[in-house]
């Protein structure tokens, strides 16, 4: 059942980016009578204004992300929650990511990388850290660069939203990942 299920998925994936290259530029070409290129063209300067300006919040949340894995505050905290998360089944080998992931895109990849050397890619660990990666979003990063790069400066129910759905991402990985690999 799972198998064909995946198979499905695969070869829907498979299809799924030529399509909406050729399909968006198409619809809007034929059917909105738009120019595409001259609109792309625009928008890539916009992204190119807007990348220069949220340059100075982008090495602010580096640098501070540096700090925090430099002062050992992670592995403190790594330290007080191992305990309480191992009586309900999370691997204490995905809890770093787990940790970073909101904070830092890099430096959630360079723990998944670490986690897929050390146990291996087809380990149950790397599955849960893949799925764990995919299904969360940096928040912290996402608030502090664009967020700031626009000027809005009371973001706590976006932080509180965003922490909710990254927990559940997190949670939700674990549990569907024991649940169907192991």
């Amino acid at each position: 059942m799972i198998d064909q299920f995946v198979q499905v998925i695969n070869d829907f994936a498979r299809y799924i980016i030529p399509l909406l290259l050729v399909g968006i530029p198409f619809y809007g070409l034929v059917v909105k009578k738009i120019k595409v290129y001259e609109l792309f063209v625009e928008g890539a300067k916009d992204g190119f204004t807007i990348a220069i300006r949220i340059i100075p919040y982008l090495v602010a949340i580096l640098v501070a992300i540096g700090m925090f894995r430099a002062s050992g505050a992670l592995d403190l905290v790594l330290a007080g929650l191992s305990p309480l998360l191992s009586l309900i089944g999370f691997p204490t080998e995905n809890l770093p990511l787990a940790l970073m992931r909101p904070l830092s895109g890099s430096g959630s990849l360079g723990l998944l990388t670490d986690l897929v050397n050390t146990h291996g890619p087809d380990s149950l660990y790397a599955k849960i850290g893949a799925t764990m990666f995919g299904s969360t979003e940096t928040t912290f990063y996402v608030l502090a660069v664009y967020f700031g790069s626009v000027g809005i400066l009371r973001s706590r129910h976006a932080i509180v939203a965003g922490l909710i759905a990254d927990t559940v991402g997190i949670l939700s990985a674990v549990y569907i990942c024991r649940f169907l690999l192991s």
